[in-house]
């Protein structure tokens, strides 16, 4: 096993400082039991080598330093100066070859290839929404999606959000976590603390059909069910109408596709899905010992967990 990946199996919350927070979630809940698609980690230390040794540490830091941050051009011409020169640079061979050697090992057609950032989600930052994730993503572009991922350190959004935190001079390095894609036919998010009344002994579950990105994103409205964390009994089940999903489409990424017609109307999962899922959820919390915001999807008959992180809005 090379020095610079880890399978998820091998991490554990304890590891932020090297897989970052979405790697480290995803190793604490594979080494709790947790449904989540098998995946490994290209550390942290892959990036930083990688700066290393093409010597991009120098100029980067360069470029950073000439940046005006009341100017918004200058933030964009950094952040487009920056992730050029990090595309152009040759990955070492020899990461190539381990990353590669690892997807084999995953049997899948598709990944998804995300960012992971070292200060991710600790209290001083959250950067969940700066960095990208590139889905669908095959073989044959998989090393160029590991570089994007690392240059996302570097969108004008990732350099602002630094300097507005007070972290330009602080360490920020980034994994990518690279994770067997479920072509979900159900997904969603979970809270396991009512989000609006606060309610600690209520869990809020939000489903619709087709991929996760749809719903996160706000793109449609999803059904959602409230379930007591008491009994497990389903106190609330809210139906939306669904007239389009997001769907994978062949390798060139996610489109809108329409809903059935006679599935427009329809609850999208089950009183007994409900309460199945609610109980992975309820293990995680349990787990974690805080309130959890958890990405879930449902394909061929199973449950799989994308994603948990702390509730922080509570």
């Amino acid at each position: 096993m090379s020095k610079f990946i880890l399978p998820f199996g091998k991490i554990s919350k304890k590891d932020v400082g090297i897989a970052g927070g979405k790697g480290a979630s995803l190793g604490e809940m594979t080494q709790a039991g947790i449904p989540v698609p098998p995946g490994f980690v290209v550390l942290a230390a892959a990036f930083d080598r990688f700066l290393a040794e093409t010597d991009l540490n120098v100029e980067l830091s360069a470029e950073l330093k000439k940046v005006n941050y009341k100017d918004l051009n200058s933030v964009d011409g950094a952040s487009n100066m920056i992730r050029d020169l990090i595309h152009d640079a040759k990955m070492p061979k020899d990461l190539q070859q381990d990353i590669l050697i690892e997807f084999k090992k995953l049997k899948t057609q598709f990944v998804a290839v995300r960012s992971s950032a070292t200060a991710e989600d600790s209290s001083q930052a959250s950067w969940a929404g700066e960095l990208e994730t590139y889905l669908n993503t095959t073989e044959k572009n998989l090393l160029g999606k590991v570089k994007s991922c690392w240059s996302s350190l570097f969108t004008s959004r990732a350099i602002f959000y630094r300097f507005e935190k007070g972290m330009r001079n602080s360490k920020v390095s980034v994994a990518v976590v690279i994770q067997q894609m479920v072509a979900s036919e159900i997904s969603g998010i979970c809270f396991t603390v009512h989000p609006v009344t606060k309610d600690k002994n209520q869990l809020i579950i939000e489903a619709g059909f087709g991929l996760g990105e749809a719903i996160v994103s706000g793109q449609i409205t999803p059904d959602s069910y409230v379930v007591s964390k008491k009994d497990l009994s389903i106190l609330d089940i809210n139906i939306a109408e669904q007239k389009k999903m997001l769907a994978r489409k062949g390798q060139s990424g996610n489109s809108w596709q329409a809903v059935p017609k006679n599935k427009q109307q329809s609850q999208k999962l089950t009183g007994r899905q409900i309460i199945e899922l609610a109980n992975i959820c309820l293990q995680i919390e349990k787990h974690y010992k805080k309130p959890e915001d958890i990405e879930w999807a449902w394909a061929k008959g199973k449950f799989y967990i994308t994603q948990s992180r702390p509730i922080t809005t509570l």
